[in-house]
C-alpha cells in the first residue's frame, strides 16, 4: 500500500498563503476547501491544509506556537535539480517569504529552503542519488 501524507498548517491569512504558495506553483483541490482551509497538492501523494489559526484549533487543545519565533517542525520536500531548489526559493522570497539559512553544498545533495508568511520552514533538497 503506498500511503499518503496530509500536513496541517495553522495560517493567519489564508488567502494570503494560497496567493503565496500558487505563486510557487502550487495547486489546490476545490473539494477540500472553503473560507476556512483549503487543500494544496503538492503531489500524487502529499498534501498540505491550510487552515486558518480559528480552524486548526478545534483539531488540538493545545495553543498554536509563533513560527516566526519557534521552530514547529521542518517541511523538506525534494526537487529533481540543484537549479529547482534555487528557482523555488527565489520565487518564496519574491511572494514575500523569507530565507532562514544559506544554500548547502555537501557534494551529493544540494539543500536551501525558505520560510512561508506564517514562518514555517521549507526545507529543498536535490540528491544525486535519491533514497
Amino acid at each position: 500500500m503506498s500511503r499518503k501524507i496530509f500536513v496541517n498548517l495553522p495560517v493567519k491569512n489564508l488567502e494570503a498563503s494560497l496567493g503565496f504558495f500558487q505563486s510557487l506553483g502550487f495547486s489546490f483541490n476545490p473539494q477540500y476547501s472553503d473560507s476556512s482551509a483549503s487543500c494544496m497538492i503538492v503531489s500524487d501523494d502529499i498534501f498540505v491544509m491550510l487552515l486558518n489559526e480559528t480552524r486548526f484549533q478545534t483539531f488540538t487543545p493545545k495553543p498554536l506556537c509563533n513560527a516566526h519565533t519557534h521552530t514547529e517542525m521542518l517541511l523538506c520536500l525534494s526537487c529533481d535539480s540543484h537549479k529547482e531548489v534555487d528557482e523555488i526559493v527565489t520565487k518564496a522570497v519574491a511572494a514575500g517569504g523569507a530565507t532562514y539559512n544559506d544554500p548547502q553544498d555537501h557534494g551529493f545533495m544540494y539543500a536551501h529552503g525558505f520560510q512561508d508568511l506564517d514562518g514555517h520552514i521549507w526545507e529543498l533538497v536535490f540528491m544525486a542519488n535519491p533514497l
